[in-house]
């Protein structure tokens, strides 16, 4: 895990550009060149720790790469690499197959990655995984095509100058995150997930995708008792690379399902108990599922840690998360994993969470109700409360292939939308901010391959979604409650944001952006409508629009620094 700049074609900005990113590499920065490239790592040591520094060279290529690829030591094993290899990087396998194969090789990785590779055939390729855990961005500009992991590395550069994109910004105020390839900047693009691009000359020459999930309809695959056992090695499997590290891991453990399971595997594959962090709400009737994350711990010895979240929380990480998401969502559970990753990051480098468990097995209520017919309340597992214009963007960006099933249709619409452009990264920026690694076993091909072609009643019975998981971990973990019914994941933002509700509302009306976007910011916020929201996009555009620091920013937007 890191952060990677550089440039392919003519400039100088590498070095400004990394400078601008050292909170996700704080080990230390390497600048290094290849024909036609300037590159650039800041580096959190994970694997290797002494020789696994990049920018790597071997077999005549070479890598700046963010992230992991956890199926190294079988690349290794299985082509005979071992001899050839001159460091344990999970990074230098590629290299070595690159020179064998070309941009085939990339097919082979299994991980979270997000790398530029100058191959010594004279081809350079720019590529992110296929559920984009590990962002990537580019600017194409007359000298040629800079790329970095976060878009403040431009802006340090001096490589663009930040103004807003209306159609991004409308997305996320409408969805709460933005969609495709359009940055929230204008001049900016990201990498879309599982995209590789071949650059030439500083210019791209072509682009191939490859998605996240198997393109093929679900099917009868064994009864119940074979499934489970399938489910049962998957995960195992999964968990297991995913704990590949030189340095502590541990989990983010909620009272859910998901970290539940992830939990389960690691209790079984660990000798040692190991390391969970639960973040709590203080705050009048907000979900709280710590008691139910306790309960979890002590049935699978973990060495429980827990963390509480307050009002005098909520506006101190505001504006803090706020900096960090310079490529915004406005989802407001960036508040808790902020406050986990400053927690978790005294003891750990390496969390691994639940994410992806709800799109890949079926968890969400609105897959219920798509299944129903009209009659009995069903509806398009759409996002409700957009604009006309963010919805009509995410449509376009959701379609799913021919042939899948309808559970499967919504499945794929959120891996390709919400999942990318919110969940993770949220988990990103928040994670990174603090130097702490963030990884998800259910996202990954095997797992992907097994879940989503599971058969709809394995995924979705009657009241239930997540069906086969549930039967899974009410044998492995029955203090899990698999079955009880979920609280529902809700930060009590409105808690904290009403009592100073009144003298927020006309501060808004200053903020130009906003101004500009939603005329009637002021005049919503009083009323109570989208307060979360419009709180956060304030702050953001003061931060990275109009050049406030964090705190410069509340104080202008609520009166307190």
């Amino acid at each position: 895990m890191c952060g990677i700049a550089g440039e392919l074609g003519r400039g100088a900005a590498a070095p400004a550009m990394i400078a601008a990113l050292q909170h996700r590499g704080p080990d230390g920065v390497r600048l290094g060149a290849a024909p036609g490239a300037a590159l650039a790592h800041a580096r959190l040591s994970i694997i290797d720790l002494e020789c696994g520094w990049q920018p790597l060279s071997a077999a005549g290529a070479t890598v700046v790469g963010n992230g992991e690829i956890y199926n190294y030591r079988e690349l290794t094993r299985d082509h005979g690499l071992a001899g050839a290899l001159a460091t344990g990087s999970d990074f230098e396998p590629l290299l070595h197959l690159y020179a064998r194969e070309g941009p085939a090789a990339f097919g082979r990785l299994r991980g979270m990655y997000a790398f530029c590779l100058v191959g010594g055939d004279g081809r350079t390729w720019l590529t992110r995984d296929p559920f984009g855990i590990k962002p990537l961005y580019l600017l194409e500009h007359d000298a040629g095509l800079a790329f970095a992991s976060e878009p403040r590395a431009f802006f340090a550069a001096g490589l663009l100058t930040p103004q807003v994109d209306r159609q991004a910004a409308d997305e996320l105020l409408g969805l709460n995150y933005t969609l495709g390839t359009r940055a929230t900047f204008q001049g900016l693009r990201r990498l879309a997930p599982g995209e590789v691009l071949e650059v030439c000359d500083g210019r791209v020459v072509s682009e191939t995708r490859t998605p996240a999930l198997p393109a093929r309809r679900a099917a009868s695959r064994g009864d119940e008792a074979v499934l489970l056992a399938q489910l049962d090695a998957v995960l195992e499997d999964s968990v297991g690379v995913h704990q590949r590290s030189d340095v502590p891991y541990g989990l983010f453990l909620s009272g859910g399902v998901d970290s539940a399971a992830v939990a389960t595997v690691m209790s079984r594959l660990n000798p040692r108990p190991v390391t969970a962090f639960t973040c709590g709400f203080d705050a009048e009737g907000a979900a709280d599922e710590r008691a139910q994350a306790e309960r979890v711990a002590r049935a699978l010895d973990l060495d429980w840690r827990e963390t509480r979240f307050g009002e005098a929380d909520f506006w101190r990480v505001l504006p803090e998360a706020a900096w960090a998401l310079d490529d915004p969502t406005a989802d407001y559970a960036v508040l808790p994993t902020w406050k986990l990753a400053e927690a978790a990051r005294a003891d750990l480098t390496v969390v691994l969470t639940g994410e992806g468990g709800d799109e890949l097995f079926g968890g969400y209520g609105r897959y219920r109700r798509a299944l129903r017919p009209a009659w009995l309340g069903g509806r398009p597992a759409e996002p409700r409360g957009a604009s006309a214009a963010a919805l009509a963007s995410w449509r376009a960006e959701a379609g799913p292939p021919a042939g899948l099933t309808r559970l499967q249709r919504a499945q794929w619409a959120d891996v390709a939308t919400w999942l990318p452009n919110d969940l993770l990264l949220k988990l990103d920026r928040c994670l990174m901010a603090h130097g702490l690694e963030g990884r998800t076993p259910f996202l990954d091909p095997a797992v992907a391959d097994f879940a989503f072609t599971l058969p709809d009643r394995f995924k979705v019975r009657g009241r239930y979604g997540k069906w086969l998981l549930r039967r899974w971990l009410e044998r492995a973990c029955p203090a899990a409650a698999p079955w009880a019914r979920k609280q529902g994941f809700t930060v009590p933002v409105e808690a904290w944001i009403a009592p100073r509700a009144a003298d927020i509302a006309p501060r808004l009306a200053g903020v130009a952006t906003l101004r500009a976007l939603r005329p009637d910011a002021a005049e919503a916020f009083a009323a109570g409508r989208d307060r979360w929201p419009l709180l956060f996009f304030a702050v953001w555009a003061l931060i990275h629009l109009e050049g406030a620091s964090p705190s410069e920013a509340l104080q202008a937007v609520a009166g307190r620094p």
